[in-house]
């Protein structure tokens, strides 16, 4: 036997008794994302960024699960929060993580839904600093465990 083929030969034998835990299942399949907002509301403007809530950002996510990308969103009250603890958490739950590509995509469909662009909608985030304070946000993926 040739002596790089007996070396390959070798490899394979060591590799498999090494990793054997690759050739298992894993323990979960990845699920969902999620995007998760803590919302300081700014004094006094609690009805009005909730109106805010229940018009544009329902529609930009009822559209979004029209469109396939949005699974659910959700708007949480905290209770009793403590001071520097956000009044509102917003949950968005997307179907996966997308290419650059889809992103775009989604962009500028979502710009043609509002008859808007970039820079407007950046403009209109802006002055939803009057109404509240983004204090935190994170993004998850849930694990669904087998």
């Amino acid at each position: 036997m040739k002596p790089s083929r007996q070396f390959a030969i070798s490899l394979v034998t060591f590799l498999a008794f090494i990793f054997p835990a690759t050739a298992q299942e894993l323990s979960y399949t990845p699920g969902t994302v999620w995007n998760i907002s803590n919302i300081q509301v700014e004094p006094g403007q609690t009805q009005r960024y909730i109106d805010y809530l229940a018009g544009d950002w329902k529609k930009l996510n009822e559209f979004g699960k029209k469109e396939g990308y949005v699974v659910s969103y959700h708007v949480f009250s905290v209770n009793n929060p403590r001071n520097g603890e956000p009044d509102l958490i917003l949950a968005v739950e997307y179907k996966d993580y997308y290419t650059n590509a889809q992103q775009l995509a989604q962009q500028k469909s979502l710009e043609a839904f509002l008859a808007s662009d970039a820079r407007k909608m950046e403009s209109q985030s802006g002055d939803r600093k009057a109404m509240r304070k983004l204090v935190g946000s994170v993004e998850l993926q849930e694990l669904n465990l087998k």
